[in-house]
């Protein structure tokens, strides 16, 4: 899924608001460039209201204005977990490149493949923020054991893109049976949690036919 299909069909909307081009122009002037994908995604929807009422926070060219720490950053940052736990960006030397990947790191020297390339990660990183944001969810984490993740494989279909070395170096894994609802599954070795929701009320009942009786609350 390209990342306006994701916004479109995950927070509900359809009108997309982005940077402005002297904004971008600024950007590039700090960082020496742009990847396209990137460019892209500033100037067609980085500034959505709805994508920054979410867990998580999204960085946006005019924070490079008013933080140091992202000026001088080795990667240009591209999400910072709530509680600064951890980050994800992409390095210097990749900025040129037109769909480079991107890395995460928990303290800004050590840095780890988080997705393939910026258009993965733009997919799953508003993929996994969207689920906080959903009308309809339980809001609990679920525990899950191998078999019921093995179920949830076999009754939904599997998005096709991940975000790695996340909190914890946890691998998020996403899931649907209709166009706005979502299981976000994360964690490691045989270690699940489950968050779900749903955009319409319909579809979290669709969802719920096949999750409402697997998983532990937490």
């Amino acid at each position: 899924m390209h990342y306006i299909e994701i916004i479109k069909s995950f927070y509900g909307i359809d009108c997309l608001q982005g940077c402005d081009i002297e904004e971008i122009k600024d950007m590039k002037n700090l960082f020496g460039g742009l990847p396209k994908v990137l460019e892209d995604y500033y100037l067609k929807a980085a500034k959505t209201e709805a994508l920054h009422c979410v867990q998580d926070m999204w960085t946006l060219p005019e924070h490079f204005k008013k933080w140091e720490w992202l000026k001088n950053n080795e990667c240009l940052i591209l999400l910072n977990e709530n509680q600064g736990v951890c980050r994800a960006g992409i390095r210097r030397e990749d900025l040129l490149l037109q769909d480079p990947p991107v890395y995460n790191s928990h303290d800004d020297k050590n840095w780890k493949l988080c997705a393939g390339s910026t258009s993965e990660f733009l997919a799953a990183a508003l993929t996994y923020e969207a689920v906080y944001a959903m009308e309809y969810t339980p809001e609990e984490y679920y525990e899950l054991t191998e078999e019921e993740k093995e179920w949830l494989d076999s009754q939904l279909t599997k998005h096709p893109f991940t975000m790695q070395n996340w909190i914890n170096d946890i691998e998020i894994t996403f899931y649907s049976n209709a166009e706005d609802n979502l299981v976000v599954v994360m964690g490691c070795e045989g270690d699940w949690q489950m968050l779900y929701g749903a955009v319409s009320e319909a579809s979290y009942d669709k969802l719920l036919s096949v999750v409402e009786d697997i998983g532990e609350p937490m």
